[in-house]
């Protein structure tokens, strides 16, 4: 199975973002028709200026909690790539309502704007964190435990609604578990920057990056090619038995983070030395992140032939590069 989409008219959520970003650049690529919804509460016009000029490109500046702009997203639409969302663990357990609106009810309009439009294919981000407190490794699609946080309920729901709107309305719904994604256009800034961007923009300003906890917990961290990958084949694979399930999207190993950050610091020193004497700050561990991860990618090779290109180091090798570029 290879990943080609081609010649159809695709919806992307979130498409300002960076997972979203990505995925838009690869669908022009193979000639298709993308529309881009985002309300650029999160997600940065600047990821997604290259595409503006480019006659099969359409900017929507929208939000999911409206029912109208979702429709107006969806209208003519074959296949839906649903990235939007608001992510981060910390800030669900800081502000759980609006993670709700934008997750659940923001999800509920564009699957429903989906299925009055005859839209084909309803592919959607979930997350590694619907695994909650299910303390096996590596993690089985059907063992899910407990969710440790609001955004794991709101990711859970999406799931649960997924596989509904599959049965009841026959559309083709297919959830990818991300576990963990990172690479170019990922904001380092924020309080609720993810890890890696976090660490690199940290050590390339020379100040110390905040490890939460003694860093001995695991990821398993996934580079964004490999995510890409995962959601073209979600989109063109033909076989009942994979639609309205979900899929873990990862790479199938794990480091620590003070593996990661071992890692960081030594790419990061290439370009300047002094990087390398940059010791971590240790702090308490955070509400809601899960002690370890690590997936199993069996289901998600054999039904959608996903085959990871990159490995971490290589992942890190290709990010590095281009948050050096972007920051200095």
């Amino acid at each position: 199975m290879d990943n080609i989409l081609e010649n159809s008219k695709v919806l992307v959520t979130g498409g300002a973002g960076f997972i979203g970003s990505s995925l838009i650049e690869s669908l022009l690529s193979q000639d298709n028709e993308v529309v881009c919804l985002d309300n650029l509460a999160t997600g940065k016009l600047e990821n997604i200026a290259e595409f503006m000029s480019n006659n099969n490109f359409s900017f929507i500046e929208g939000d999911i909690r409206n029912l109208a702009d979702c429709q107006k997203a969806a209208n003519g639409v074959q296949y839906v790539l649903h990235q939007a969302a608001l992510g981060s663990v910390p800030r669900s357990v800081k502000d759980p309502v609006t993670s709700n609106d934008v997750n659940v009810s923001g999800f509920l309009n564009m699957i429903v704007a989906a299925r009055d439009a005859g839209v084909k294919r309803f592919v959607y981000a979930s997350s590694s964190s619907v695994y909650g407190d299910h303390p096996a490794l590596p993690k089985f699609e059907e063992n899910t435990g407990n969710p440790l946080s609001p955004y794991a309920v709101t990711k859970k729901v999406n799931e649960l609604y997924a596989k509904v709107f599959g049965e009841l309305y026959g559309m083709e719904t297919l959830g990818l578990r991300y576990f963990n994604v990172f690479g170019r256009r990922q904001d380092p800034d924020g309080q609720y920057a993810a890890v890696i961007p976090r660490f690199v923009k940290a050590l390339i300003n020379h100040e110390a990056p905040v490890i939460f906890g003694d860093g001995s917990q695991t990821r398993d961290f996934t580079y964004i090619e490999n995510v890409v990958q995962a959601n073209l084949r979600a989109a063109v694979v033909f076989n009942p038995e994979a639609y309205n399930t979900a899929y873990n999207v990862a790479f199938g190993d794990r480091v620590t983070l003070n593996e990661l950050y071992g890692f960081l610091r030594e790419g990061l020193a290439k370009f300047d030395p002094e990087i390398a004497k940059i010791d971590p700050v240790y702090t308490e561990p955070r509400q809601g992140d899960i002690p370890h991860s690590l997936a199993s990618i069996a289901k998600t090779s054999r039904l959608l032939g996903y085959d990871p290109q990159f490995n971490l180091r290589q992942g890190l090798e290709h990010s590095i590069k281009w948050y050096w570029e972007h920051l200095k």
